[in-house]
């Protein structure tokens, strides 16, 4: 079934309706007709069968008839900061963060972030992540989109993850080592990430992190690049912690 956003406000008229470029693509690309059934979603986590009543060009009118119940978001809550990196590769990494099941996104400027933020040029670029991770979210089967933060400095990066019962930083400098028993880490509920920009992180940003109660952690013998690196991060967190091995912590046969 075709998946739709539909506002919270529209969604609560006495005739519910879709407008904008969903409409739009609805109407003119999928040549939807009345009696037609699609499903919707207001963005808070609710999803509901609906059926096309009325259209006309500018909105869809839609009777909703049952509620759906998703149980695809992730049982972990995971919080990824990641330095702010060049060119187009922070737009890259939104949708695949969204199909991780990644809840909430911080941009932040580290020491060795390379580009040059214009305030105007945020407002557009947040905008456009947050398109992206709607769009990603209909295709995936998420309730939610991924919260995209505004782009904050380190140190306010690190007041954020106050409140998490696990942090993590990822550094390519940090040594691998095998663990010297087979005790499991209490699983987590709110897992903050903090990963680097392109040039990794300044030692002295490792220190801070790790006096905020950060543990530094690898990620192998080689160096990946900084999208290589935020992904990977987010499919450990899942294969541990979260829902991706169903899981790892509650899994007492996995090796």
């Amino acid at each position: 079934m075709r998946r739709f956003f539909i506002s919270p406000e529209h969604l609560e008229q006495d005739r519910p309706y879709i407008e904008g470029t969903d409409a739009h693509h609805l109407r003119v690309v999928l040549r939807l007709q009345p009696g037609d059934k699609i499903a919707v979603l207001d963005g808070r986590g609710n999803e509901y069968q609906a059926r096309i009543v009325s259209m006309n060009h500018e909105r869809i009118y839609l009777a909703l008839e049952t509620s759906i119940l998703m149980e695809t978001e992730s049982g972990i809550e995971i919080i990824m900061a990641q330095g702010y990196l060049k060119d187009k590769k922070m737009d890259e990494l939104i949708r695949p963060l969204t199909e991780l099941g990644v809840t909430r996104w911080i941009p932040f400027v580290a020491g060795r972030s390379v580009p040059v933020i214009h305030e105007k040029r945020l407002l557009s670029r947040q905008e456009r992540w947050r398109k992206i991770s709607l769009e990603a979210v209909k295709q995936c089967g998420r309730r939610c989109a991924m919260i995209i933060d505004p782009v904050v400095s380190f140190e306010d990066a690190l007041e954020q993850a106050r409140s998490s019962d696990l942090k993590l930083i990822f550094w390519e400098k940090k040594a691998a080592a095998r663990q010297g028993n087979s005790d499991r880490p209490i699983k987590p509920v709110k897992i903050f990430v903090l990963i680097g920009p392109e040039g990794g992180f300044e030692p002295l940003e490792v220190d801070r992190a790790r006096r905020e109660g950060f543990l530094v952690v690898g990620m192998g013998p080689r160096i990946l690049r900084a999208q290589t690196a935020t992904l990977a991060a987010a499919i450990i967190c899942q294969f541990v912690f979260g829902d991706m091995y169903q899981n790892f912590l509650d899994n007492t046969q996995a090796v």
